[in-house]
């Protein structure tokens, strides 16, 4: 990706662009074009397909890579951040960038309707809180696990629901909650290897308050609480064969939190970023579970 950025683009653009994080807009876009499925089922005329294109450019894009840029700007991480090895130095001016970015989403959330424009006045909010002194609440364990799991892991599936303007039901309820404690399990594992970055910038982040061993088993816990809730769910209106992704999903956790945690004393940094990358690959197998399991009109 880097290589071929620097092939199309002034290379003095070429900073701006990589601490958006493009890995992390396919990765966001994907995760709220499962809110747009659950929603939207088989309608693939052209009116959604533009729909969907729109929000992904508002929130997979503008969205989520202002925020991830402006969180770069105040961070100024210098070793490998989530989604981006080998980070390059921060310019001058990310942090306007990254504003631009961010209101730039705006007009094109406001299309999309009352319900999408206002998930993302509240994650745009969000991002500011996040990372942006005085407030900066990345930096007061418990505050920075508690705006991510509300921004990318509720918000950001339910978006892809709002944009297709359909009200708030039962299934899409425990969805976001399901996704809420996914995300509250995911969280610590972005910071467990950046630790000792966080110590430095005096950022007391929910992984450095309850130490490794104590993080791993907070993951594992919030992990069993999501798919007590997508179970909940399948038992009560998608109790059937496609419903067995969800098992396959659940497993993926286990395989990546289980012996991490066993082995938690003895690994080195290099583990510890590997297996979150490991955790992302189980975070995908469970949208494509929860999609095909819950996509309405599938037989």
């Amino acid at each position: 990706m880097r290589a071929f950025l620097y092939k199309i683009l002034p290379h003095s653009w070429i900073p701006y662009i990589l601490h958006t994080r493009p890995r992390a807009w396919f990765i966001v876009s994907a995760h709220m074009s499962v809110g747009f499925i659950l929603a939207n089922g088989f309608n693939f005329s052209d009116n959604q397909i533009q729909t969907w294109l729109l929000a992904i450019i508002a929130w997979g894009i503008l969205g989520n890579g202002g925020t991830l840029a402006i969180n770069s700007a105040f961070d100024k991480d210098e070793g490998d951040i989530g989604y981006l090895e080998n980070p390059p130095a921060i310019p001058k001016r990310l942090w306007l960038f990254a504003l631009v970015l961010l209101l730039a989403g705006m007009p094109l959330a406001f299309f999309l309707g009352k319900q999408f424009f206002l998930a993302y006045l509240i994650c745009f909010t969000l991002s500011i809180l996040y990372s942006v002194p005085p407030f900066r609440l990345k930096s007061r364990a418990g505050y920075d696990i508690l705006v991510n799991s509300t921004g990318f892991g509720s918000l950001t599936i339910y978006a892809g629901w709002a944009a297709t303007g359909q009200p708030i039901t039962p299934t899409i309820t425990n969805i976001l909650f399901a996704f809420f404690f996914l995300f509250v399990g995911f969280y610590p594992l972005t910071q467990i290897y950046q630790m000792e970055e966080d110590k430095k910038r005096g950022d007391l982040t929910i992984a450095r308050a309850l130490t490794k061993k104590y993080a791993l088993l907070f993951s594992i816990a919030a992990v069993v609480v999501a798919f007590i809730f997508l179970f909940s769910e399948i038992s009560k209106r998608y109790l059937e064969i496609r419903s067995i992704g969800i098992i396959f999903a659940m497993f993926s956790w286990v395989f990546v939190l289980i012996p991490w945690y066993v082995k938690h004393q003895e690994v080195d940094t290099k583990y510890e970023q590997s297996a979150f990358y490991k955790a992302l690959y189980a975070w995908a197998v469970t949208d494509i579970a929860v999609a095909v399991a819950m996509i309405p009109g599938l037989f």
